[in-house]
């Protein structure tokens, strides 16, 4: 059983601590934060299911004075764990890469982390095998995790040679206040990150991108304009985008109007906080121009890395060697794919 424990319990740490729950050859020992932030405060409310521990810095009064019982220290949960998720805030990672080398202990990193942190820049599907064994891995983003899975999949099944994308990126998660009250829309410069990092896990394609923020919360919309080695026939790409356990195809007639349309349909299948462990890719969106495809597709950007970096952790720790079996098993306990069974 791999001991696995999770720092910083906010947007992604508190997903990482349920992902890592539901796999049956895990066992999540802990999870580690500063200050009683209302996430803690709702874990406490539910019965405290994972122990708490706290990083240098953080009041134990603060907790106790609230009635949150602390574990121990994070040095402490760092020792009884064969690998850490890191899930701090950008920029605190670095630092506590320091105690996980003290200690000896493997750590994934997430994307706001700069890549020189880790050994590997990490995806489940694209880049499995580069991180077996290693001790460090950073993942994606999750604008670039959802756009890898998409890309990978037409380039395995067809060849891909050349990706042009376009973000509509939300402005800040549900329940931020830290971009204030907006009503813009901002471009950034090109080429965009994402297709700066969607070459480097996939150095063989040619990738260039515009970013554009949007003052929503619910997930991201990005298109995609993919020039394949071969001509990608419309009804050939559908059928690759729907055999991918971690694709969802939807339609506009079935009512997935949008954003907020997939988000309610999560809430209403009652999934923790609403969340989706999948993209999304509307079927009405999927046309040919000339020898290129264009689609476009939803990022659900607080849960979409949670099984990649579930792979990321079976990676290091070489518990499946190969990306087959690997992402296989993480599906298996995420319940992936919800929408075939």
């Amino acid at each position: 059983m791999i001991r696995v424990g999770v720092a910083g319990y906010g947007v992604i740490g508190q997903r990482l601590a349920d992902g890592v729950a539901l796999q049956k050859d895990m066992e999540l020992v802990g999870i580690a934060d500063l200050a009683p932030t209302l996430s803690v405060r709702a874990l406490a409310e539910r019965g405290m299911p994972y122990d708490l521990y706290l990083v240098d810095g953080a009041k134990k009064e603060d907790f106790d004075r609230l009635g949150i019982p602390v574990a121990g220290t994070f040095d402490e949960l760092v020792q009884n764990v064969d690998i850490m998720l890191d899930s701090a805030p950008g920029g605190v990672g670095i630092k506590n890469k320091k105690v996980y080398e003290k200690y000896n202990v493997k750590a994934v990193f997430q994307g706001g982390e700069s890549n020189e942190i880790a050994d590997v820049f990490f995806h489940g599907y694209a880049n499995y095998e580069k991180g077996i064994g290693q001790d460090y891995l950073k993942l994606t983003s999750c604008n670039t995790t959802g756009l890898i899975r998409a890309v990978d999949c037409l380039d395995r099944t067809f060849g891909v040679d050349r990706v042009a994308i376009t973000i509509v990126r939300r402005v800040a998660d549900p329940g931020d206040y830290h971009r204030g009250l907006t009503n813009a829309l901002r471009v950034d410069k090109a080429p965009s990150h994402q297709a700066v990092d969607l070459m480097t896990i996939m150095p063989h394609v040619e990738a260039t991108g515009i970013l554009v923020h949007t003052p929503v919360t619910h997930g991201h919309f990005i298109t995609v304009l993919a020039s394949g080695k071969q001509k990608i026939k419309r009804e050939d790409a559908l059928a690759a985008f729907k055999a991918h356990d971690r694709i969802r195809v939807v339609r506009i007639d079935d009512g997935f109007l949008g954003n907020a349309s997939i988000f309610r349909y999560a809430r209403d299948c009652c999934y923790p906080r609403g969340d989706l462990y999948e993209i999304v890719i509307w079927e009405d969106t999927i046309v040919e121009t000339k020898d290129d495809i264009m689609f476009g597709l939803h990022i659900p950007q607080e849960a979409v890395t949670i099984p990649e970096t579930i792979d990321a952790i079976r990676a290091a720790l070489s518990m499946q060697t190969t990306r087959e079996e690997g992402v296989a098993m993480t599906n298996r306990y995420l319940g992936l794919p919800k929408w075939k069974k």
